[in-house]
């Protein structure tokens, strides 16, 4: 089972996305670990965005992602990285296949709702970011049977 991590960012908080965009990704069957809504501070949006430093975007990206309220949440699931990725979409809305989240929902590429990480490295990296050590829930689930295969 993989762990991925999730932001439903600000322009997904502010058009009231949140339920919808998280039921999509329970109807997948990926199971919730960890959810929080919080206000990105300048710090932690740097450190997050750390690879883009320096690109023409950078500025935009952290004056954006700082800009109102983000829901962060992990995920498990079987090839949950690229189960995330495929039902998010293309970064850019109008290059995402249909239905996905971005081209249901997204128009520009500055305002693309969701961000899933990119492979194993940057999830592991970005759950410790988020959430720390220790702050990932173990449960189970009833509907795993109906949804995993054993």
């Amino acid at each position: 089972m993989e762990i991925t991590f999730i932001i439903l960012k600000p322009d997904a908080i502010q058009r009231g996305l949140v339920g919808e965009l998280i039921a999509r990704l329970e109807r997948r069957g990926l199971k919730l670990l960890a959810l929080k809504l919080l206000q990105v501070d300048e710090s932690l949006a740097r450190t997050h965005y750390a690879e883009h430093a320096g690109k023409p975007f950078y500025n935009g990206l952290i004056e954006y992602i700082t800009s109102g309220p983000v829901v962060a949440m992990a995920v498990q699931g079987p090839s949950a990285i690229a189960v995330v990725r495929k039902t998010v979409g293309a970064t850019a809305p109008l290059a995402a296949e249909p239905g996905t989240i971005r081209a249901d929902y997204g128009l520009e590429i500055g305002r693309n709702l969701i961000h899933a990480s990119a492979d194993a490295a940057d999830a592991a990296r970005e759950l410790h970011l988020w959430f720390g050590d220790g702050a990932l829930l173990s449960y189970e689930r009833a509907i795993d049977a109906w949804i995993l295969e054993r």
